[in-house]
């Protein structure tokens, strides 16, 4: 039996985003649709899903805006569905950041064994990976080695941000973009006195990691510790 997996289909076509959801729902998963980008994006941060099945032509934000907004926070897997084939080798040159694709007019079979696949390519990233760290997206909190860190929302968001992607150099502007909702007047001075206080507080509880990696004139990575 399919283990269950929050999936959110972002489909401005009705009768296609039910026809999703029915088949979703029938392999076991927990499947939402939203026919806005913009919308899509806020649900995305308040509550990420497991997959995120994208349309590229919607209204008010587009797939290829919704994709790399996404991408700035978060490196959950997203099939992208378009009907316009002169777009493909587009999406397949990663210039969205979506990991494979679909095209209309498609056979849910054929989305399905391609949710599949990514689920389980998802499942393998993690698996191989130990991992001090546990995200309580609900609870907006993070334990490390199994004690939860006293952080801010802000700095929920940046350090959530710097450990979807081990390895992966964030810009400055990347993490402004991820707490921009708490954002007053957030200068890149204030993001390095954020980094800081991350920096510490995860040291308080492991004296020992130093996993937050400055890399000059461009932001700052996050190492997976050994």
């Amino acid at each position: 039996m399919t283990s269950s997996r929050r999936i959110l289909v972002v489909e401005d076509d009705a009768r296609i985003a039910q026809l999703l959801l029915d088949y979703l729902r029938n392999d076991g998963h927990q499947a939402q649709a939203l026919a806005d980008g913009q919308q899509a994006l806020s649900e995305i941060r308040q509550s990420p899903p497991d997959l995120l099945i994208l349309d590229l032509m919607l209204p008010g934000l587009d797939g290829v805006s919704l994709c790399r907004a996404v991408r700035c926070f978060s490196d959950l897997p997203i099939l992208m569905v378009t009907a316009r084939v002169d777009e493909v080798d587009r999406l397949l040159g990663l210039d969205t950041g979506a990991d494979d694709y679909v095209c209309k007019p498609f056979s849910p079979r054929e989305v399905m064994a391609r949710v599949k696949a990514l689920l389980r390519r998802a499942e393998g990233r993690v698996a191989t990976m130990q991992r001090p760290w546990t995200v309580d997206d609900q609870g907006l909190r993070i334990a490390w080695r199994e004690r939860w860190l006293s952080l801010t929302p802000l700095e929920f968001r940046m350090l959530r941000l710097l450990l979807s992607r081990p390895g992966r150099v964030f810009s400055r502007a990347q993490l402004l973009d991820s707490v921009h909702s708490d954002i007053r007047d957030v200068s890149d001075r204030a993001i390095d006195t954020h980094v800081k206080n991350l920096r510490r507080k995860v040291q308080a509880v492991d004296p020992g990691a130093d996993c937050i990696a400055s890399v000059y004139g461009v932001g700052y990575r996050f190492d997976q510790p050994t």
